[in-house]
C-alpha cells in the first residue's frame, strides 16, 4: 500500500486543527469596548414673567404680582400656547387681566444631542393695575430662540417686529443701551431689547425686558413697581463623553505546537489568578486557550501514528 495514502490526510488533518486554534485565540482575547452616555441638555422658555408689587390704598396694601404664562422647561420636553394670564385680588376682588395676546407660544426640548429653547408672542398687550383703560406695553411681534448642540457653540437670538407702544406713546428701540419712557401724570418704563448672554456651554435670549415705576396721577390708588420680560429662552448643552476602550489582554497568544503535556494524578493545575476585568478578556479565554493546545497536540499525535504506519 502506498505510505502517501496515510500521509496526506494526516497532515491535512493537523493543518486543519492547527488553524482552527489559532483561529479561535485571538477572538477569545479580543476586548470589547464599553460606551459611557452623557448627561440630558436642559432648556427653558416662557413668553411673560412678572415680577411686580402692587401698593392699593396709598400703601395699606400691599400686593406682590408674580405671574408667568406658558412657561415650559426639559427635558422633559414641553409646550404651551395659552393667551392669558389673569390675577385675582388686585383690582377689587374682580379677576384682573394682565396680558392678552393672540399668539403666545413657549417651547422646550433637551436629549442627549441638542437642548432648545423657543418662545414667540404676538400682537400682544400687557396690562398693570391703576391703568384698566391703558396698556403697559403693546408690540406686533417678539420670538427669542436658545441652541445648545453637543460639539458646537451655543447660540441665541431675539427678534422684534413692527411697532412697539409703551404706555400710549409709540417708540423706536435700539439694540445699543435701554430706551427710557416717561409719561406725565402716568409713569415710567425702561425698556432692554434684544439682550442675549451666552457661554461656552449655556445661552439665553430676552426679547424685551421692561423696569417699571407707575402712579397714575400720583394718587397712590395703585403704584406699581418691578419687572416685565417678554419671550425668553435658554438653553444648556448635553455632556457627552468618548467610548473608554479596555486595555488589550495580556494573556498569550503564542500556544504549544508540540503534543500534549502529560499532567500528574496529584493536585490540578489551577488557572492563573490574573485580573480578568482589567486585561479586558473574559472567564472563557483560559479554556479557549487551553483547547487551543490541546487542538495542536492532537494533530501532530496524528501525524506520528501517520508516519508509523506507513512505515510498517
Amino acid at each position: 500500500m502506498n505510505s502517501n495514502a496515510f500521509r496526506m490526510p494526516a497532515r491535512r488533518c493537523a493543518a486543519a486543527t492547527a488553524a482552527v486554534a489559532l483561529m479561535a485565540v485571538p477572538v477569545a482575547l479580543a476586548g470589547p469596548a464599553h460606551a459611557t452616555g452623557g448627561g440630558e441638555g436642559r432648556a427653558s422658555a416662557v413668553v411673560l414673567r412678572t415680577g411686580l408689587d402692587v401698593s392699593l390704598l396709598n400703601k395699606t396694601v400691599n400686593v406682590p404680582l408674580r405671574a408667568s404664562l406658558n412657561e415650559v422647561q426639559a427635558p422633559a420636553g414641553a409646550d404651551k400656547t395659552a393667551l392669558t394670564v389673569e390675577l385675582d385680588g388686585v383690582d377689587g376682588g374682580r379677576p384682573f387681566q394682565v396680558l392678552r395676546a393672540d399668539v403666545a407660544t413657549a417651547k422646550a426640548t433637551a436629549d442627549r444631542k441638542k437642548a432648545e429653547g423657543y418662545a414667540s408672542l404676538a400682537r400682544a398687550k400687557v396690562h398693570v393695575p391703576g391703568l384698566p383703560l391703558l396698556s403697559l406695553i403693546e408690540i406686533q411681534q417678539v420670538t427669542s430662540k436658545a441652541v445648545c448642540e453637543a460639539g458646537r457653540k451655543p447660540v441665541a437670538e431675539s427678534n422684534l417686529l413692527g411697532h412697539v407702544r409703551v404706555l400710549g406713546k409709540k417708540v423706536t428701540l435700539t439694540a445699543g443701551g435701554p430706551t427710557r419712557i416717561e409719561v406725565p401724570g402716568v409713569g415710567e418704563v425702561t425698556l432692554d431689547l434684544s439682550s442675549t448672554r451666552i457661554t461656552s456651554r449655556t445661552a439665553a435670549a430676552t426679547a424685551l425686558e421692561l423696569e417699571i415705576a407707575v402712579n397714575p396721577l400720583k394718587l397712590n390708588v395703585a403704584e406699581v413697581n418691578g419687572s416685565v420680560t417678554l419671550a425668553e429662552a435658554t438653553c444648556q448643552t448635553p455632556t457627552v463623553r468618548e467610548p473608554e476602550k479596555e486595555e488589550p489582554s495580556k494573556a498569550p497568544t503564542e500556544v504549544p505546537t508540540t503534543g500534549v503535556q502529560a499532567q500528574s494524578g496529584g493536585e490540578p493545575t489551577q488557572a492563573p489568578k490574573e485580573n480578568l476585568a482589567e486585561t479586558g478578556g473574559s472567564a472563557t479565554t483560559i479554556y479557549l486557550a487551553g483547547g487551543s493546545a490541546v487542538l495542536l497536540g492532537l494533530g501532530g499525535a496524528a501525524v506520528v501514528v501517520a508516519r508509523s504506519r506507513a512505515r510498517g
